[in-house]
C-alpha cells in the first residue's frame, strides 16, 4: 500500500517508517525537520510545515493510508505561547490533511490522539466509550479528533489512536527518566499514586499495522498496554532494572514550580484500557511493565 506519514521525523514516525518499508509498503514521510539518518532511503521524504497549506498536500490524493503523527512535544513548561503551539501543530495539520483528501475517497486516515482525552479521572477504568475530560489536553484531543473525523464526509475510514505514554529505546519519556535514575535521583513523582498508561514501541507499531489492515475498526482506539501501573510501580521497576535506588520522590510543588500546568498533569493520570484492540484480537507482545522495560534496557 501507499502510506503517507506526517510527523515522520519524530520518535514514533522514524520507527514506523522503517517498519512499513520492511513490510513492502511505499512510504512518503512529511516533516519540518530534515530527513533523519534512521529513515530508510526508500522513503520519499518531503520537508514541509504541515500547519500551513502547501505543495506537500499534493501527495495526499495518491495514498491508500494516511498516518497523522504531527504535533509539538508537550514535555516542557507550558506557557501561553507553548500551549498555542501544542494546539495549532495538531489541529491545523489535521485540517490541512483532511482538506487534501479527495471527495469519494476510500483511503484510511489514522490520526493520532492521546489518553489525555479523558482528563484526570482518578482510579476509574477508562475504555473508548468514556466521555472526555475538561482540562487543556482533553480539549486539544477533542478538537484534534473532531478535525480528523471530518474526513468521513469524504468517504475515508477514520481511526483515532489514543496514545498512552510510549516507551522505547530512542527517546520519549524514558529518555528523560533513565538519566535521572543513573544519577541516583530517580523516583516517583509526587505521591506516586497516579496511574501511568503506557505502551511499548513495538506494540504501538504493531497496533498501528493491525488497525491499518482491519477495516472493521473505526473511531477512537486506546493504544496502551492492558496493564497500566501506578507511577511508583514504574519507578520501582525502573530502579530495579537499572540497579539504582527509586525512593527519591520529586515533590509536587517542585514539579509545578518547574513545569507549571504541565507539572500538574504529571501528578494526575488516567487508568486506560485497550478495549477495542483486545476485542478485535490484537495480542500484545509486552502487556506487563517489567518485561517491557527489560527489553528496552537490554544492551
Amino acid at each position: 500500500m501507499k502510506v503517507l506519514i506526517t510527523g515522520a521525523s519524530g520518535f514514533v514516525g522514524t520507527q514506523l517508517c522503517v517498519r512499513l518499508v520492511e513490510r513492502g509498503h511505499q512510504v512518503t514521510g512529511v516533516a519540518q525537520r530534515a530527513r533523519p539518518t534512521a529513515t530508510p532511503s526508500q522513503v520519499h521524504y518531503i520537508a514541509a510545515d504541515t500547519t500551513q497549506p502547501g505543495s506537500w498536500q499534493e501527495a495526499v490524493a495518491d495514498q491508500d493510508v494516511l498516518i497523522n503523527l504531527a504535533g509539538a512535544s508537550i514535555f516542557r513548561r507550558w506557557t501561553a505561547k507553548t500551549k498555542e503551539i501544542i494546539y495549532q501543530s495538531r489541529i491545523l495539520t489535521t485540517q490541512n490533511l483532511v482538506h487534501a483528501i479527495p471527495e469519494g475517497s476510500s483511503m484510511t486516515l489514522l490520526s493520532t490522539s492521546a489518553v489525555g482525552y479523558y482528563g484526570s479521572r482518578g482510579d476509574a477504568s477508562l475504555t473508548e466509550e468514556e466521555p472526555h475530560g475538561s482540562d487543556f489536553l482533553a480539549s486539544v484531543c477533542v478538537d484534534w479528533e473532531s478535525a480528523a473525523m471530518k474526513a468521513r464526509a469524504k468517504g475515508a475510514r477514520v481511526v483515532c489512536p489514543r496514545f498512552g505514554i510510549v516507551l522505547g529505546k530512542t527517546g520519549g519519556a524514558l529518555g528523560q527518566m533513565i538519566p535521572a535514575f543513573k544519577r541516583f535521583v530517580g523516583g516517583p513523582l509526587g505521591n506516586g499514586r497516579q496511574w501511568f498508561s503506557w505502551i511499548h514501541m513495538e506494540d504501538l507499531i504493531g497496533a498501528m499495522l493491525f488497525v491499518m489492515e482491519k477495516p472493521a475498526i473505526e473511531g477512537p482506539v486506546n493504544f496502551c498496554a492492558p496493564h497500566p501501573v501506578r507511577n511508583e510501580t514504574l519507578a520501582q521497576v525502573l530502579g530495579k532494572l537499572l540497579r539504582r535506588p527509586s525512593f527519591l520522590r520529586t515533590p509536587a510543588f517542585v514539579l509545578k514550580l518547574a513545569l507549571g500546568e504541565f507539572g500538574s498533569v504529571l501528578l494526575e493520570g488516567q487508568r486506560v484500557f485497550p478495549a477495542v484492540l483486545l476485542r478485535h484480537g490484537y495480542v500484545f507482545r509486552y502487556p506487563e511493565i517489567e518485561a517491557a522495560l527489560r527489553e528496552i534496557l537490554k544492551a
